[in-house]
């Protein structure tokens, strides 16, 4: 159970770390990784049964998950859509795209592909039999993402990554120092969608098929896994805030786990997850912004009391 949440968490870590980079960088409402996550897994599935390897499978999954954040960047930077609708006309589409990817087939079974974790499976059960195969899945994937974590955190200390931070909370900054906003916007996105399609390629190799619809719902979650990962980890360093992006994912999934194995006790079942889902981004926004006004509220005591002061003295 423990091998099971930490894969899941850090899979579905690599897809809130796009979110991350559209959602809190770039201060943009991207709706397009509900499309571009399974995009990614319809990709892997339509490559490896087409016998290309799998390294070359996960870079062509990336590559389809940059296009469509350009479809989204394009929509909303020359069509002046707004971004919410810009990510949801992608998404839209993207469901057509990915049946035509899969030859017009909802699902493709990977069980018999031969794929990263069938070969680490394979491994395992030769050299370590007497470990189970999903904790050698686990290693591989820590290794990855941490690897992925770095590279990201080394990003943002470019100028081009510094560019984005400012863009999200500042555009007109950006602006004011001869900088196009559209195109900066343009890379955070495609490099958002392109973790997220890279996230659903690996979800496809674990799960062991790809379908349309394994997109419905990841945003959310993602929302979700990162709201719980600023609750643990305050802070404004960069490496820290992609590191709880990883802790609030694992979390996320952890919470999931519990619930789909013990929620019969509180009469729950699993179609009872995305209410919770709901429900739990819910509680966090309504923390998060009492902490605001708290914030607001001392800042305005201090105010006072210095005025006071000041009135006293005079």
């Amino acid at each position: 159970m423990i091998s099971s949440i930490i894969i899941e968490g850090l899979i579905y870590g690599i897809m809130v770390l796009g979110v991350f980079a559209t959602f809190r960088v770039l201060n943009f409402c991207d709706m397009t990784v509900d499309g571009s996550f399974p995009l990614g897994a319809c990709v892997l599935a339509a490559c490896l049964s087409s016998g290309l390897p799998p390294s070359v499978s996960l870079f062509v999954a990336f590559v389809a998950g940059l296009f469509a954040g350009l479809v989204t960047t394009g929509i909303y930077t020359y069509l002046k859509i707004p971004d919410l609708l810009s990510g949801i006309l992608t998404m839209t589409m993207l469901y057509s795209v990915n049946l035509r990817i899969m030859s017009n087939r909802a699902n493709i079974s990977l069980l018999r592909v031969p794929t990263f974790f069938s070969k680490i499976h394979t491994f395992m059960t030769v050299h370590f039999p007497a470990v189970d195969s999903e904790w050698g899945i686990a290693i591989f994937l820590v290794v990855f993402v941490f690897a992925l974590k770095f590279l990201l955190d080394l990003f943002y200390h470019t100028d081009l990554g510094l560019t984005m931070g400012v863009l999200g909370s500042n555009p007109q900054l950006v602006i004011s120092q001869g900088v196009n906003p559209s195109v900066v916007r343009g890379i955070g996105i495609c490099f958002g969608n392109g973790l997220a399609s890279l996230a659903g390629a690996f979800a496809a190799m674990y799960n062991g098929f790809a379908d349309v619809g394994m997109g419905t719902g990841v945003v959310v979650s993602g929302l979700a896994s990162l709201m719980l990962g600023e609750f643990i980890i305050r802070t404004n360093k960069i490496s820290l805030q992609t590191l709880r992006v990883l802790v609030g994912s694992i979390l996320y999934r952890s919470l999931m786990m519990v619930a789909r194995s013990y929620g019969y006790k509180i009469y729950m079942t699993a179609n009872d997850l995305k209410l919770m889902t709901g429900i739990l981004i819910i509680i966090c926004l309504i923390i998060t912004r009492t902490n605001l006004l708290e914030k607001i509220e001392s800042h305005r005591k201090k105010g006072n009391g210095a005025k006071g002061e000041t009135d006293a003295n005079s």
